[in-house]
């Protein structure tokens, strides 16, 4: 396996190793149509911020449109309003040191990459699988430009909130964590037990495969 890692591949080893191993095991990276429209979302905000409420229930919403307008205008309070919906370059292919993955946007000047997530976000900042993805988008734009990139962007266009992720000490160990596992996975890893992230995982009907212990694949067992 290249030494390079694909960005979401690391998404997945934050979230649950076993994950990885289905989604490298059927090549299954590719996102559903509905995401596409989702997406669509993040350039047009401006537009939607203007919207009447029964243009906003015609789009694909996770929330009200009164809540939706007022997350708008939170955004729109950010230096880098304009360049979120207008981003100097977009589904760009950022390719570093250790990992590669496309950034929906670059967005600024200097420029940060954005991840458009179709999902909604936790209370505060962002669930960790899209934390330790922008950081390593970061690291790759950082290892293009040749130029420290500091922090991402992650975009969540279905309920229209922006968090920015730091390349903090604590963020770039969980990219670390990820980067490892990632690279030294070559077995069906041990199943979650009575995890919450069982129930909104894509693989839940087929993680019934039994797994092996290191002493069975040794042969011992």
């Amino acid at each position: 396996m290249s030494s390079c890692v694909i960005a979401s591949d690391l998404a997945h080893a934050a979230y649950c190793p076993r994950q990885l191993y289905y989604a490298r095991r059927d090549d299954d990276r590719a996102p559903p149509p509905t995401v596409h429209e989702i997406r669509d979302l993040a350039l047009e905000y401006p537009t939607l911020l203007a919207a009447d409420d029964g243009e906003l229930a015609d789009r694909p919403l996770a929330t009200t449109p009164t809540v939706y307008r007022a997350n708008l205008r939170r955004i729109r309070e950010r230096d880098d309003w304009a360049a979120l919906s207008n981003p100097d370059a977009r589904n760009v292919l950022l390719t570093g040191k250790d990992c590669r993955g496309i950034a929906h946007k670059l967005v600024g000047d200097p420029p940060v990459p954005s991840l458009v997530s179709p999902g909604t976000p936790p209370e505060r900042g962002v669930w960790e699988p899209q934390r330790v993805r922008v950081v390593a988008l970061a690291k790759a734009l950082s290892w293009e430009r040749e130029a420290a990139v500091e922090q991402a962007l992650v975009e969540y266009p279905a309920v229209g909130v922006v968090r920015t992720v730091r390349l903090t000490t604590r963020n770039k160990a969980a990219y670390r964590r990820a980067l490892r596992i990632a690279r030294e996975l070559d077995f069906v890893p041990p199943r979650l037990r009575d995890s919450a992230k069982c129930r909104g995982c894509t693989y839940r009907e087929q993680c019934g495969v039994k797994t092996r212990s290191l002493r069975s694949r040794l042969g011992f067992g």
